[in-house]
């Protein structure tokens, strides 16, 4: 067995026990004498034996894998949450695969149906809005499932960003840099997020202060400003964002009217999306979901549920953060 890993079998050859009776010693279940699980655990020690991952699996009844399944085709939220997922699971052995399942529900069978032929440890499903389920149903499988950043079953455990917070911290913002002109231009009311972040909105600006609803695009925020401007009157000197495209819109038709941001108007994002927030000019102020924690989270959650542990079902609301750049007039900082 020299130059060579040394396998689960090679440890039951030594042992003259079966594979099985190992499992049970190293895993300390199962009957038998005291003094035959520790001979077996001494000549392990003794013959250099080190489980990789199929070994582990036969031993524990696990296949340290975790399926990720997305109807998120761009991975513009599903990319930074699989991040925080590998990060939580790879110093515990644990290999994350993606299926992208779109919004058919036949293909979302089908990646299911694959996952448990793989006997995945458990299944983390993610998506591209909080309100709105995979088109596949999850209830009932084999193994533990926990949702991120997608509508979970009632009974599940369920991550998600804090909506409201990040409204907050946005518009508390606005107004600590002394803007008293506020403005929100969101998306669509039919979003849940959308109606969280304007209810935060409200609760610090003022039941008052104006909220426009339109696509999440870059259009609708230039079209946005194209409205405010024409319809005269007062004009915003603060703009809170539904999402970084929405702002960045916002921002280029601003400079095309020859307003100044953020000398004349402070304007704020959500998302934290980095290729656009950075490539907005200038660079975009906006609020970070903390989607790669999140990820973590949901990663550490399915690992404890796979290994038995009791967990309380329920939504779990992380904190956004608010990351200052340079359309609110600061070096870039973190909040």
């Amino acid at each position: 067995m020299k130059g060579s890993r040394v396998t689960i079998h090679d440890l039951a050859k030594a042992a003259g026990v079966s594979v099985s009776t190992v499992s049970k010693a190293l895993n300390d279940n199962g009957r038998m004498a005291d003094v035959t699980r520790e001979r077996i655990k001494r000549i392990a020690r003794e013959i250099g034996f080190r489980p990789n991952a199929l070994a582990r699996g036969l031993l524990s009844n696990r296949s340290f894998t975790v399926g990720l399944l997305t109807n998120d085709t761009y991975g513009r939220f599903t990319l930074p949450v699989m991040a925080g997922i590998s990060e939580a699971l790879v110093d515990h052995g644990v290999s994350v695969f993606l299926c992208a399942i779109e919004d058919d529900p036949a293909l979302g069978k089908i990646h299911v149906d694959a996952m448990l032929d793989k006997q995945v440890d458990g299944i983390i499903a993610t998506g591209k809005r909080i309100d709105k389920s995979l088109p596949v149903d999850l209830a009932g499988l084999p193994v533990p499932v926990v949702y991120a950043f997608t509508k979970g079953a009632d009974d599940s455990v369920t991550f998600t960003s804090d909506d409201g917070h990040g409204a907050e911290l946005a518009t508390q913002w606005l107004l600590d840099l002394g803007r008293r002109r506020l403005v929100h231009i969101t998306g669509p009311e039919s979003f849940a997020s959308v109606v969280e972040r304007t209810e935060a909105f409200h609760a610090v600006a003022g039941a008052d202060a104006p909220v426009m609803h339109g696509a999440w695009s870059e259009d609708w925020g230039h079209d946005a400003i194209d409205r405010i401007w024409k319809a005269g009157g007062e004009r915003p000197d603060g703009i809170f964002c539904g999402n970084d495209q929405i702002a960045r819109g916002v921002v280029d038709a601003l400079r095309e009217r020859g307003v100044t941001v953020p000398t004349d108007v402070s304007v704020i994002g959500f998302d934290n999306w980095e290729i656009m927030a950075q490539q907005t000019r200038p660079p975009l102020t906006t609020i970070d979901m903390n989607l790669r924690e999140l990820g973590r989270e949901a990663g550490l959650t399915v690992l404890a549920l796979a290994e038995g542990k009791a967990i309380e079902p329920g939504v779990r609301r992380l904190p956004c953060r608010l990351v200052v750049r340079q359309t609110c007039g600061g070096e870039n900082r973190q909040n």
